[in-house]
């Protein structure tokens, strides 16, 4: 015979009630091998209000940028990836995405996470779904083939998948109205 949800009984908890990790109820205090007491997990003591916020301080360098600046910090980072350098007696750009690229897996795995970072900062500016989904796959595209040995890496040097996204973001954000 099962028992239905009806007949069971859970007394309701307070919310500023919280079970003491370490310790029973009505004890003590709890004393180690050498005779010192062991405080309570659940007290923080002094430092139980201590807290960072960068959000308004002047430690964030990026905490109080403007649109254009956060733009601007893109499309330097984009082309320090993808079209930093010139492959002398040739016209052929790379970045040091192309030579991070280099390292076998985890320089892909490393390229490819600075990608998502622009990814996420064009979404912090507003980008709507479409246009950072069209930036998603142009960055799984450039690292799953940026994982293939040789042919990825010359991939990595002609796709110049972070420059493309910034460009779209860019063709997004000048239709927009200012505010």
């Amino acid at each position: 015979m099962a028992m239905s949800n009806d007949d069971i009984f859970v007394p309701p908890r307070q919310r500023t009630e919280r079970p003491s990790a370490g310790r029973a109820q009505g004890r003590g205090p709890v004393i180690d091998q050498e005779g010192r007491e062991i405080p309570d997990p659940g007290s923080s003591g002094p430092f139980e209000r201590f807290q960072f916020d960068f959000g308004q301080s002047s430690a964030n360098p990026f905490g109080n940028l403007t649109r254009e600046q956060r733009m601007a910090r893109l499309d330097a980072i984009a082309k320090l990836l993808d079209v930093a350098f010139v492959l002398p007696g040739t016209n052929i750009r790379y970045g040091i995405d192309g030579l991070i690229g280099l390292i076998p897996v985890v320089g892909d795995i490393i390229t490819t996470a600075i990608s998502l970072w622009l990814v996420r900062e064009a979404r912090a500016l507003g980008a709507p779904w479409h246009i950072t989904a069209r930036m998603l796959g142009n960055v799984a595209l450039d690292g799953v083939v940026g994982l293939v040995p040789v042919a990825g890496d010359a991939f990595d040097v002609m796709f110049r998948a972070n420059v493309r996204n910034v460009r779209m973001l860019k063709r997004w954000m000048d239709k927009q109205p200012r505010l």
